[in-house]
């Protein structure tokens, strides 16, 4: 049974990248030629255009279940044709945050994982192993605990005192020991890149997830320098806005493999002077 960081690492070192791009079309944001389409088809073609453009770039996808559970149970329908879309050995993390009493936690890793076929998960740490076990028991399957994320209010709750650390230290310190299965990650964001170091020194073998590149303003080049792990891997940066908007035209899918592909250059050049300089 190949694990999931195993895939990962297998698709990172395949394509030479550590680049995920998020599949989180809006349809009013689409080129206008697919607008003309049923909201949920729509973004579905526009899903397979960026997707077949970007496969080779790629380290993973993480889609995000909110725009697809907003058109219903047509964009549902996309959800799953868009994961059955990426090309095998590409890992795809569904973002979905899940964290709930261990039987619903249940239903929903039935869900993600055997349902929609996706490899990995985000969750939310705030109700404790049992709610997050359905998800760790699945060797082949990645959950990324929620950490210290990119959005501007984060800090109200993952910087609180929990004696003498916040409280996200806690979570990187605590949340591997939930599991032997080696499949835990960590959700931190770019725009946060001094508590990003905090955490890979709490957490020096687990993978991060990295969140807030582009639109939000994160520090790609300090977030690779303080991400890293220790074989200069154990990171994905993820990328969204900035790749699917590339272009409003046609052009949409050259446009979105242009812009991934400076950004994995740019990664590579951030992890490359990394390594240099260790």
């Amino acid at each position: 049974m190949t694990t999931y960081v195993e895939k990962v690492v297998l698709a990172a070192t395949r394509n030479s990248s550590l680049l995920c791009v998020g599949l989180d079309a809006e349809p009013g944001r689409l080129p206008s030629h697919l607008q003309a389409l049923p909201p949920a088809e729509a973004v579905l073609a526009f899903n397979r255009e960026l997707i077949d453009a970007t496969c080779d770039l790629v380290a993973a996808y993480k889609p995000n279940l909110a725009f697809y559970e907003a058109l219903g149970p047509a964009g549902m329908e996309a959800f799953r044709a868009t994961v059955a879309h990426v090309p095998h050995g590409i890992p795809v993390i569904a973002d979905a945050k899940r964290g709930d009493i261990d039987n619903t936690a249940r239903a929903y890793a039935r869900a993600i994982f055997d349902v929609y076929g996706c490899d990995a998960i985000t969750a939310n740490p705030y109700l404790g192993r049992d709610a997050l076990a359905p998800f760790l028991d699945r060797a082949d399957r990645g959950t990324y605990i929620l950490c210290r994320t990119s959005n501007p209010g984060a800090a109200d709750i993952a910087e609180l005192d929990v004696a003498g650390e916040p409280l996200y230290v806690r979570i990187a310190e605590r949340a591997p020991r939930w599991t032997t299965n080696g499949n835990i990650g960590l959700v931190v964001g770019a725009t946060a890149p001094a508590q990003l170091a905090r955490v890979r020194v709490a957490a020096p073998d687990v993978p991060i997830l990295l969140p807030g590149v582009g639109a939000q303003g994160g520090d790609l080049e300090g977030s690779i320098g303080a991400g890293l792990d220790r074989t200069g891997a154990g990171l994905l940066v993820v990328a969204a806005r900035q790749v699917m908007y590339a272009s409003s035209g046609r052009d949409f899918a050259a446009a979105a493999r242009a812009a991934a592909s400076r950004l994995r250059e740019q990664i590579e050049s951030a992890r490359a002077n990394v390594e240099r300089g260790r």
